[in-house]
């Protein structure tokens, strides 16, 4: 499995909002343990999710503070099960963005039920930590699509 959360970027504002989806693929092996007889997504994997948007709204910006990393749950809550194949969107507001940290709301819903909502804090790590090759696929998609 690759760690990444985020499928598509459907809507943008950077720094400030954004809605994306993402549906786990129901072949992961994972679910052959979570749960046998009773595949459902893990909470952290949808709490991962939310992060992952968040930061891509984050790092839209450009403001040079380098790309955000989560450091904190701040909370998190689960309402619904999801299932293996389900269309997870995930939507997050920017609440305070500052040079060194930036706090998210996030949610997730599947076919317009709240299943998963979550406030993150996250800081800053410098572009130059990581590999020179490193690209944010999805982010950039998004912002070719776009035209910016």
């Amino acid at each position: 499995m690759r760690f990444l959360l985020v499928d598509e970027i459907l809507a943008l504002a950077p720094g400030q909002r954004i809605r994306a989806t993402k549906t786990m693929d129901p072949g992961d092996e994972l679910f052959q343990d979570h749960f046998p007889g009773f595949p459902v997504v893990p909470g952290v994997l949808l709490t991962e999710m939310m992060a992952q948007a968040a930061g891509k709204c984050l790092a839209a910006e450009g403001a040079g503070r380098g790309w955000p990393m989560l450091a904190k749950i701040t909370s998190a809550s689960f309402r619904e099960w999801v299932k293996p194949g389900e269309v997870c969107e995930i939507e997050a507001w920017i609440r305070s963005s500052r040079a060194q940290f930036a706090t998210a709301d996030c949610r997730v819903e599947v076919s317009g039920r709240l299943v998963a909502e979550s406030s993150l804090l996250f800081s800053f790590v410098p572009r130059d930590r990581f590999a020179a090759e490193w690209r944010d696929e999805v982010l950039e998609r998004f912002q070719t699509k776009a035209g910016g």
